[in-house]
């Protein structure tokens, strides 16, 4: 009798304590607001001057519990076809099978896979990114997620910017041999600003197919 005694208090206790223990918050499903997150880009030309350029259009979602940088993940899409340098000519350069092929590969995408954290809350996001057909994992500096705030529609929002360097070759687009017109080597900067309607509110559509 002691033992069962004693084997059904540690079994009363057990429950007690897992009751008593609150459950780890699940992180919320936020959305990528493209009005409001871009990814830029820099490269040299000519081995004297930095051309930039940004893909206009972004869309994805950022599962984060609002408090710790451990608990995001990011699965983002970005438009190939929205690329823009400022310049006509260079930018249906860019579009065509001499570069991005954006008729072939008309999105990039990333797909987190861990967190790194950091100080100050900065961290390293490591993930998938998929590029003219051709994935490779990538390692993000991201600065400390901003505070949460308040739209105007009552939703909360939050905003981090992450950059890395990649090599064009890698991916398979396209570079001169000497790397002295342009530089395989490319500066990305990705500002993301997401949203996560107020309780009770419908979830967002699904974005249009194309």
């Amino acid at each position: 009798m002691t033992r069962l005694t004693e084997a059904l208090g540690a079994t009363t206790l057990a429950a007690v304590v897992a009751f008593a223990t609150p459950a780890a918050s699940a992180a919320d499903s936020w959305q990528i607001d493209p009005a409001h997150s871009a990814a830029q880009f820099a490269v040299t030309h000519l081995m004297i001057s930095t051309v930039r350029g940004e893909f206009g259009k972004m869309s994805g979602t950022v599962e984060y519990d609002g408090k710790d940088v451990a608990s995001i993940k990011v699965d983002a899409t970005i438009d190939a076809t929205t690329i823009s340098t400022r310049n006509e000519y260079r930018d249906n350069d860019l579009k065509s099978d001499k570069y991005f092929d954006v008729a072939k590969y008309p999105t990039l995408t990333f797909k987190s896979k861990k967190v790194v954290p950091g100080a100050g809350g900065a961290f390293q996001m490591v993930g998938d990114l998929t590029m003219h057909g051709v994935t490779k994992e990538v390692t993000l500096d991201v600065t400390a997620p901003s505070k949460v705030v308040k739209g105007f529609k009552g939703e909360s929002r939050v905003a981090a910017t992450g950059t890395t360097k990649l090599s064009r070759k890698e991916f398979g687009i396209r570079v001169d041999d000497s790397g002295a017109v342009v530089s395989d080597q490319v500066a990305i900067t990705i500002d993301i600003e997401a949203m996560l309607p107020p309780a009770g509110a419908p979830p967002p559509p699904p974005p249009a197919k194309k």
